[in-house]
């Protein structure tokens, strides 16, 4: 009879678990700016930068980037989906906490 109860309970309640997303984690630009940012700057702070490590290639802007953008890119990294060495080697190093405050700080304020 429980086991009956247990299944019936699994049967209803999958589709709401499936169907429900987390909400975005909200991001803080002050605590980015303060620890985080120095990472980044390097690179991505420099105007015009070309780096020649794995080849030579402009360095991207990401301050003005939507938040959401920033967030993927990190996540992609991350997982091994973006291949950049130093990119996948920094974004290991950070939580989906730290994506957030990042994508804050960089990021274009929603509107």
């Amino acid at each position: 009879m429980i086991r009956l109860f247990s299944a019936a309970f699994l049967l209803l309640a999958a589709p709401l678990a499936v169907g429900q997303q987390a909400a975005p984690q909200k991001g803080d630009a002050d605590l980015a700016h303060r620890s985080k940012t120095a990472m980044c700057i390097g690179c991505h702070g420099i105007p015009g930068y070309k780096t020649a490590f794995p080849s030579v290639y402009h360095v991207p802007k990401i301050a003005g980037q939507q938040p959401a953008y920033i967030i993927n890119a990190l996540k992609a990294y991350k997982s091994g989906e973006r291949s950049h060495p130093s990119m996948r080697g920094i974004a290991a190093s950070l939580t989906d906490q730290d994506m957030a405050d990042l994508a804050a700080y960089y990021g274009v304020p929603a509107q």
